[in-house]
């Protein structure tokens, strides 16, 4: 089971948007916002600090009518992490099964549904009407996958929203580092301690995974 955002998806791009939006720097947006991962506060925190009082839902609406059809919060292909496809394809060779579950808007489903990747399903926490770190996302997770919790394994870039409560639930677990939190959480201390798997990128996580492949 794979996570979206800085797992699969290179975020880079959305923030920038943002930035030129709100009218500031990119470094100051993406300095910001790593401020916020750092201190264990969320990533809309960022957006409040740039522009106290800041309403984002309103400023997605009307951003939406100033570009219609445009990219603006959303994603393609050209920001997919360019070992995914292969790392996806080679886990795949392995025997696994491969699903995709995040927290993700509603316009997502259908961004990673056209790039056609080697995965079994798709689902977000819109389809659900639920998100991590919800005990709830990850029942969904299990009920999806038609297996045993001790048989999935979670990969995600945070150890808050992704290993925590994944293992919570029972399942394994890999913390890739990737993205503001993946690279502050995997330097803590505990994140060796709390995840199976510590990688860098998929070919690191196609290492581990392939001294035991499913049967």
């Amino acid at each position: 089971m794979f996570d979206v955002g800085e797992t699969l998806i290179d975020e880079t791009r959305i923030w920038s948007r943002w930035a030129d939006r709100l009218g500031v720097t990119r470094f100051t947006m993406l300095g910001v916002l790593g401020g916020m991962a750092a201190l264990d506060r969320s990533f809309t925190e960022a957006f409040q600090l740039v522009r106290p009082g800041f309403d984002v839902e309103a400023e997605q609406e009307a951003w939406e009518r100033d570009d219609p059809g445009g990219l603006r919060v959303n994603f393609d292909a050209d920001d997919l992490y360019p070992d995914v496809r292969s790392g996806l394809a080679a886990l795949r060779a392995l025997g696994y099964e491969l699903i995709i579950a995040g927290n993700q808007p509603p316009q997502a489903y259908d961004a990673l549904a056209a790039m056609d990747l080697p995965v079994d399903a798709i689902h977000t926490s819109d389809g659900w009407g639920v998100a991590k770190p919800d005990p709830a996302f990850f029942g969904k997770v299990v009920a999806v996958s038609g297996r045993e919790p001790g048989e999935i394994l979670y990969v995600g870039d945070r150890l808050d929203n992704d290993v925590r409560p994944a293992r919570a639930a029972g399942m394994r677990t890999a913390l890739i580092r990737r993205g503001p939190w993946g690279y502050l959480h995997a330097a803590r201390p505990e994140a060796a301690a709390e995840a199976d798997h510590v990688v860098g990128g998929f070919a690191d996580l196609v290492a581990a995974l392939s001294a035991h492949p499913p049967r």
